[in-house]
C-alpha cells in the first residue's frame, strides 16, 4: 500500500510531532511554592516547568504585582509600575517598553489557561525575583529600586466586614463582604481567602464587594485580604481574620427560580424565587457577556437588596439597558439571618 501526502498533510504532521515534543517536555510544578510580596500564591492550574522555567496562570501573580493583563487572540499586554510588557502565544518574541527581547520558552495554553514564563514578566515589571533551591520556593518582591517610583498609598480602608473581624461564624459556607471607605477602580480589585485567589466569583464594584464560597471552610481561621488601587491609581492592601466554628447548620438554598436559566427576557423583568426564610437576597444583573469569567459590577449595572418573607418567598422588579441579541447575567446571593450561611446561583439570560 502506498501512502500519498500533499504539503498539506505533510505540514500538518510536522506541526503536530512539533506540538507533542514540545508538551512532552512540561513538567507539573506543583510542589515549586511560589511568594509574592510576602504572601504565598494558590492557583487553581499548578505552575508548570518547561524548559528549566516555571510557567504559571497569566494572572496569578502578575495582577499582585500592581499590573493590569488584557489578553486578545493570542496576545498578552501587561502594565502596570510604568512598564509594559507584550507576549503572544507560541512565540519567543517579546516587547518590554517597546524594545524587543526573546524568552527562552513561549508562553502556552494548558486548556483555558494561559501560562506565561514567571521570572521574566516579574522582572519586566520591576520585580526582584529569587529562587530558594533547599524549599523549592519563588520569592518574588517588588522594591522601589530600578528607577520605579512607588504607586502612592490610599487611604482605602474596609467597613462593614462580614463575617466581622475575630468572629466566630457557624456557618459552611459563609458570605463574606465588606464597603470600602472610598471609592476604588472595580477592576483593580483582587480578593483572597486563605491566600486563594477568588476575585473570579467576587461581585466587586466601586463601593463594595460580595463573596460565597462554593465550598466548606474548615473549622479554623480564615484570612480576606483585599488590594487594589482608588480612582486616584493609590493602590490599598487591607485584610481581617474571622473563625468557622463547623457547627452543623441548615445549609441555605435558592430555588423555583424566575425567569429559568437560558430563557429570553427584555429591559424590564422580576426576578423572583424561594430561599430561608427572612435571609437577604442580593441581587447583580450585567445587560453584557461577561470577560473571562470574572464578574464585575459596572456602572451599567443594576443591582438590588430585597429581604425573603416569612415562607422564604422574594420578588424584586429589575430594569436594564438590555441589548437585543446580547446576555443578560443575573446573580442572585441569599445570605441567612442569624448564620449568614449563603447560597449564590447564576442565571444566564437572553436578550
Amino acid at each position: 500500500m502506498k501512502l500519498h501526502l500533499t504539503l498539506r498533510d505533510l505540514a500538518g504532521v510536522v506541526a503536530t510531532v512539533a506540538l507533542v515534543m514540545a508538551t512532552s517536555h512540561m513538567v507539573n510544578a506543583a510542589n515549586v511554592t511560589i511568594v509574592v510580596n510576602g504572601q504565598q500564591v494558590q492557583f487553581d492550574q499548578p505552575p508548570i516547568e518547561q524548559a528549566g522555567r516555571v510557567f504559571v496562570p497569566l494572572r496569578g501573580v502578575f495582577e499582585r504585582l500592581g499590573a493590569s493583563v488584557v489578553y486578545s487572540n493570542g496576545v498578552i499586554n501587561a502594565t502596570g509600575n510604568g512598564r509594559t510588557v507584550q507576549l503572544h502565544i507560541g512565540s519567543r518574541d517579546a516587547l518590554v517598553n517597546g524594545a524587543s527581547q526573546q524568552l527562552d520558552v513561549a508562553p502556552f495554553l494548558v486548556g483555558p489557561r494561559t501560562m506565561v514564563p514567571l521570572r521574566f514578566v516579574s522582572q519586566a515589571l520591576g520585580a526582584t525575583v529569587d529562587y530558594d533551591n533547599s524549599s523549592s520556593t519563588v520569592r518574588i518582591s517588588m522594591g522601589g529600586g530600578g528607577g520605579n517610583t512607588q504607586a502612592p498609598t490610599a487611604r482605602v480602608t474596609l467597613n462593614n466586614q462580614r463575617p466581622e473581624p475575630d468572629s466566630v461564624t457557624s456557618a459552611r459556607s459563609p458570605a463574606v463582604s465588606a464597603s470600602f471607605s472610598s471609592p476604588v477602580d472595580p477592576n483593580s480589585v483582587h480578593i483572597t481567602l486563605d491566600g486563594r485567589d477568588v476575585s473570579s466569583t467576587t461581585d466587586i464594584s466601586s463601593r463594595d464587594f460580595l463573596f460565597t464560597p462554593t465550598y466548606n471552610l474548615t473549622a479554623a481561621s480564615h484570612t480576606v485580604r483585599v488590594t487594589g488601587k482608588d480612582e486616584n491609581g493609590a493602590a490599598f492592601d487591607q485584610s481581617w481574620s474571622f473563625t468557622s466554628g463547623g457547627a452543623a447548620s441548615t445549609g441555605n438554598f435558592i430555588n423555583n427560580l424566575r425567569p429559568v436559566d437560558g430563557s429570553t427576557v427584555g429591559g424590564n423583568f422580576t426576578v423572583s424565587g424561594r430561599t430561608l426564610p427572612n435571609s437577604v437576597v442580593h441581587i447583580v444583573v450585567v445587560p453584557t457577556s461577561l470577560l473571562g469569567g470574572i464578574f464585575r459590577v459596572s456602572s451599567g449595572t443594576y443591582t438590588a437588596d430585597v429581604t425573603a418573607d416569612a415562607n422564604g418567598r422574594f420578588s424584586q422588579g429589575v430594569s436594564v439597558q438590555a441589548l437585543s441579541g446580547g446576555s443578560v447575567t443575573v446573580r442572585i446571593t441569599s445570605v441567612a439571618p442569624n448564620t449568614r450561611e449563603s447560597k449564590t446561583i447564576d442565571l444566564n439570560l437572553k436578550s
